[in-house]
């Protein structure tokens, strides 16, 4: 494994639980400092969640609750579908958004142990269109610092992340594509995708 891959590998972990290009709504109230706050309570809670001494289901599920409360699940969910969004009925929708859910709180919180002792700092925050870009730094113990992007709106009807970018990759499109992939070993069944989401990761 390369040092840069695994730099991403390990942020990839440490970021998912707690980020469609889908064009984001008007701001509206959305500011600098709302948009800063948000991502530093993303990190704060990130690292209480694994200081904290519970068991690894526990930790999951504590990575689930933070996912659901800081990331526009809504849209990264069915951005990662792609143009097969739009031939789900709502109810598969909203079973796809959920198992997608647990789906990324166990692929990713199984290596949150990897991020004890690191450490991210917000640099600087920007309007960019309908949203705000917050850039900052990442600390790992044994690798080279490296930057993280978070996009940030309001679109919900509150401040969530909508995509994060480390070292200029994608998670929503990292994830897009892996769920394309699993799509496709299924013939585009969805609801064959869903139940295997459930018990995936």
């Amino acid at each position: 494994m390369t040092s840069d891959t695994s730099r991403r590998s390990f942020l990839l972990s440490a970021l998912a639980v707690t980020g469609t290009m889908l064009a984001p709504l008007p701001a509206r109230a959305l500011t600098e400092a709302r948009a800063r706050g948000l991502v530093d309570q993303v990190v704060a809670d990130i690292n209480a969640a694994i200081d904290s001494s519970g068991s690894q289901a526990a930790m999951i599920g504590e990575f689930e609750r933070l996912f659901g409360r800081y990331a526009d699940v809504g849209i990264i969910a069915r951005s990662t579908l792609g143009a097969d969004a739009r031939s789900l009925s709502n109810a598969q929708m909203r079973a796809y958004t959920e198992a997608f859910r647990g789906y990324v709180a166990r692929k990713y919180g199984k290596r949150f142990n990897e991020f004890r002792g690191g450490r991210i700092e917000v640099n600087t925050v920007r309007e960019v269109k309908s949203w705000h870009e917050v850039r900052s730094t990442a600390y790992l113990p044994g690798q080279s610092p490296f930057e993280v992007r978070f996009l940030v709106s309001d679109r919900s009807g509150q401040d969530k992340f909508f995509d994060l970018f480390i070292e200029g990759i994608s998670l929503r499109l990292s994830e897009r594509e892996e769920i394309g992939a699993m799509l496709d070993r299924r013939n585009g069944n969805i609801d064959a995708l869903i139940q295997d989401l459930r018990s995936a990761g």
